[in-house]
């Protein structure tokens, strides 16, 4: 691979993660495009101008640049409106690839989600491009996860996008293999089309380390039973299920119990989900034990981490589960819902604990087990660190290799 061209729309990987539609994905696209720069590769992530402030291009490093391509107004815009927008930001970003004098020719191009794999399936057909795909979340997923999450204005238009799109993607990356199973069963896909390239973490800022220090360092006291939820705060991360279970703590006399929410409002219901989850604190009497915390810039979630007991991950659903994956690494007992790819990063009971639903009642079980019997968590630290060393960006990056390497020579994926 000598050029990628990385499409993400919607989101930004300059952007801050936990802040409006920036997550899991502004992670994904930053640190695998930056670990593809360092094998060699040209790496060009386009992504729509969000800001009248932002210059065209931002050289990030040596072989990985962004480019903002002017599509609608410069400003944030609802990302259930991005699609009306999706053929402007194409014709841009067909201009950037083929100005002459820009170094190498482009080799393929990485669609990310299904806003960006809509833009990557024109510019495949346009100049006769092999078209990687990840999807990150699918519709019909959430649809079964929560029908209230699909996306409003789009019934139905999201799901049939996405399968076009996985008919015609010459190679469809999912993070694990119960995404890698969602996505035949859910729209049919060709086995052999799909790959599985995990996520990575960065060990340089995710690693176990102090955790009185980690609290001297956030003002937090020593002596509390710290819960942590990190995530954006919308109805489908279960934010509301965190709350409950730091209740249900209380309620069973493990005093001096804190939570700390890190992260924003997101999505159409996220300013209700907010305002919801404020209310929920004070009706179940522990609003003054809630901690609403900003969201953080990517390497100082390590230090939350760190500090806390337990980090709960109650997703009613999840492709990957970054979050589990950056507690392991630091350490940190996780407990998480039982749905996607949580399933296949926490190893019940040995490295954390899977719970079936969402009821709190179990989530104080297994987070009351991990503080009440110190040698147990220390055995799930151990054994979750041991588990994170084998996620690397730079395995991502030469599994996305290997992927594109097969495909060089290979005649394309005709639509049907």
């Amino acid at each position: 691979m000598r050029r990628l061209a990385m499409i993400s729309l919607h989101t930004s990987p300059l952007a801050q993660p936990g802040t409006g539609d920036g997550g899991g994905m502004n992670v994904y696209v930053r640190e695998l495009a930056t670990a593809l720069a360092r094998t060699g590769a040209e790496c060009d992530v386009f992504t729509r101008t969000w800001s009248p402030d932002l210059p065209a291009v931002v050289e990030i490093e040596p072989g990985l640049r962004v480019h903002h391509v002017d599509a609608g107004p410069r400003a944030p815009v609802a990302k259930e409106r991005l699609v009306d927008f999706v053929d402007r930001f194409t014709d841009g970003v067909l201009e950037r690839m083929t100005a002459g004098g820009d170094g190498e020719p482009y080799e393929a191009v990485h669609a990310n989600y299904w806003l960006s794999g809509l833009s990557g399936h024109a510019i495949k057909h346009e100049l006769d491009l092999p078209l990687l795909s990840t999807f990150h979340t699918l519709d019909r997923v959430k649809a079964e996860a929560g029908p209230e999450e699909v996306e409003a204005g789009t019934p139905g238009r999201r799901a049939e996008a996405e399968a076009a799109i996985i008919r015609c993607s010459d190679a469809v990356l999912a993070s694990c293999s119960v995404e890698a199973r969602q996505i035949v069963d859910l729209y049919g896909a060709d086995r052999d089309r799909i790959a599985i390239v995990p996520l990575g973490v960065d060990h340089a800022f995710f690693g176990p380390g102090h955790a009185p220090q980690a609290r001297r360092a956030l003002g937090l006291l020593p002596d509390e039973t710290l819960l942590l939820f990190v995530g954006r705060i919308q109805p489908l991360k279960g934010a509301d299920v965190a709350v409950r279970t730091l209740a249900e703590l209380m309620a069973r006399g493990v005093r001096r119990c804190r939570l700390l929410v890190v992260g924003g409002p997101s999505g159409p219901r996220g300013e209700a989900a907010y305002r919801e989850l404020v209310a929920l604190a004070d009706h179940l009497g522990v609003g003054q034990h809630v901690q609403l915390v900003a969201p953080q810039p990517h390497e100082l979630l390590s230090t939350y981490y760190r500090a806390a007991d337990v980090c709960l991950v109650p997703s009613r659903s999840e492709s990957f589960g970054l979050v589990a994956l950056e507690a392991a690494a630091c350490g940190t007992p996780v407990v998480a819902s039982a749905v996607g790819g949580l399933t296949t990063l926490v190893d019940h009971g040995r490295t954390g604990f899977l719970v079936d639903g969402a009821d709190p009642a179990e989530y104080a079980r297994y987070v009351e087990r991990i503080v009440s019997e110190p040698l147990l968590g220390d055995r799930i630290a151990t054994a979750s660190v041991l588990r994170a060393r084998e996620y690397t960006w730079a395995e991502s990056a030469a599994r996305i290799r290997s992927v594109h390497d097969k495909l060089v020579d290979a005649r394309l994926v005709e639509c049907t």
